[in-house]
């Protein structure tokens, strides 16, 4: 088999994360595979190695294939700005603006591209891994659509239906989808999955056998709830489990601005014993807190107005007064700063006063700044420290406190471009010593988010049916 796609019923039902422990199955197996999403919607973002941004989730699949991420893995990126607005992103560059009145026609064009990215994939590796977005079956969407069965028609490639057993209704959605489906649409959907299943395994035995013989399809497989730590593309799911403040820890509040980004900077604290992490939206929520982070954002000046319009400036000048510590990353971290301009109109036209806390001014360029990051720290320590950039500001950074980039005089307020900051083992212990929160200088997090991945992999290598394997494994 030289590609398999795995659509689901659902945004949020496992496809993501059901691809990439695929992919790390097949690697370890000795099989040159490759992820690939014709179109992603999100603003969480990785650099390529070949000087783009894709999707998170494909960034994750390419590390769990142990090779490099390539724009062509995720061709057409859209990355919401407004309700109805979105950067389209095409092979990692900005080409404009998609307005949602306008997405179904406009994303017809992008068919072609989508379709010579995954061919290139065909021709470099053994096996390529197909990740569909939301729902196949969505009737004001199906026309013109690149990202599910449209695709899959197009590159003629078979399709297993994924559902998630944990949100209840997983009989119905699965055969709801294939429903809706065409006559070849169906045909295309060899197999079915059930995910995230808890419990008795042998108390399912009868839904299954109900489930084939009412879609004439085989099920593939039941895939058990697994605790895994794997980085988060959507920001909604993330914040459905905010967590608590905790005595004794490092506690620490994410502002979860609108248009929040890249949330998987902090999944490397959050693991942390000593730290105790949580996402708030609400003023009541920020304390107790000994460090107040404003994480990077996808509308800078929109997400700095609404900061003010909930009262979090306030909230946060009496953070300030009571010794708290604040910290911005990448957007975050421009909302601290003296001014943001934008004679460009990346974002929004003209001049945005920032807080004023760090003595700065962003410009936003018309290009996009991509870059990643492998480097040695000059504070705290000389450890070493890697991560990646995605931003339109420009500004001066105080190199002698790489990899951040200003802090306030008094020494509370402190800000970063650097996505991935905490992901060194070394690094991560060497800040949080700063914190007062001794630890021993680990595995970077990369370590854990494999480990997760090998465990998926063993999971999937036992429940999937080896007859459905076989073909995926050149057997």
């Amino acid at each position: 088999m030289k590609a398999l796609m795995i659509q689901g019923t659902a945004s949020g039902v496992g496809k993501s994360v059901l691809v990439a422990g695929l992919c790390r199955l097949l690697a370890r197996n000795g099989v040159r595979v490759a992820p690939f999403k014709p179109q992603n919607m999100s603003n969480n973002a990785a650099v390529t190695v070949d000087g783009g941004e894709i999707g998170r989730a494909q960034a994750l699949q390419a590390f769990a294939c142990s090779i490099e991420p390539t724009v062509h893995m995720n061709p057409v990126l859209l990355k919401p700005e407004a309700d109805c607005t979105s950067q389209l992103v095409v092979r990692g560059k900005v080409v404009g603006k998609l307005e949602s009145a306008r997405f179904r026609e406009e994303r017809e064009q992008w068919l072609n591209t989508v379709l010579e990215s995954f061919e290139l994939l065909c021709d470099q590796y053994d096996v390529v891994l197909v990740e569909g977005a939301g729902s196949p079956a969505e009737p004001n969407l199906r026309d013109g659509d690149i990202a599910n069965m449209g695709f899959a028609e197009a590159a003629d490639i078979p399709v297993w239906l994924v559902g998630d057993i944990d949100c209840g209704g997983v009989f119905a959605s699965l055969t709801g989808t294939l429903n809706i489906l065409s006559e070849s649409e169906q045909t295309r959907v060899t197999a079915l999955l059930i995910n995230r299943f808890r419990g008795y395994l042998a108390l399912l035995d009868d839904g299954v056998t109900w489930l084939e013989e009412k879609s004439g399809k085989p099920v593939a497989g039941v895939i058990p709830w697994l605790p895994l730590e794997l980085p988060e593309e959507d920001a909604p799911y993330r914040l459905g489990n905010r967590g608590e403040a905790t005595p004794g820890k490092l506690n620490i509040a994410v502002i979860a601005l609108p248009r929040m980004s890249n949330i998987d900077d902090f999944d490397p604290l959050a693991a942390e014993p000593g730290v105790s992490l949580r996402f708030v939206n609400r003023t009541d929520e920020l304390q107790p807190a000994d460090l107040i982070i404003l994480p990077g954002s996808k509308h800078v000046a929109a997400d700095l107005a609404w900061l003010q319009e909930q009262g979090f400036v306030q909230a946060l000048q009496k953070h300030l007064r009571y010794g708290g510590k604040v910290l911005g990353i990448c957007g975050g971290m421009q909302m601290l700063g003296r001014e943001i301009i934008d004679e460009a109109g990346m974002e929004s036209a003209g001049s945005v006063a920032g807080l004023g806390w760090l003595n700065m001014t962003t410009t936003m360029q018309p290009e996009k700044t991509l870059k990643r990051v492998d480097a040695v720290a000059r504070w705290p320590q000389p450890v070493p420290v890697h991560g990646y950039e995605i931003h339109y500001g420009d500004d001066h950074p105080d190199a002698a406190i790489f990899p951040f980039s200003h802090r306030s005089d008094d020494g509370q307020v402190w800000g970063s471009y650097l996505h991935g900051l905490f992901d060194s083992g070394p690094f991560r212990a060497a800040w949080l010593a700063e914190m007062g929160v001794t630890v021993e200088a680990g595995d970077d997090h990369a370590a854990r988010v494999m480990a997760s991945l090998d465990m998926l992999a063993d999971t999937l290598e036992t429940n999937i049916a080896p007859e459905l394997l076989a073909p995926l494994l050149g057997r």
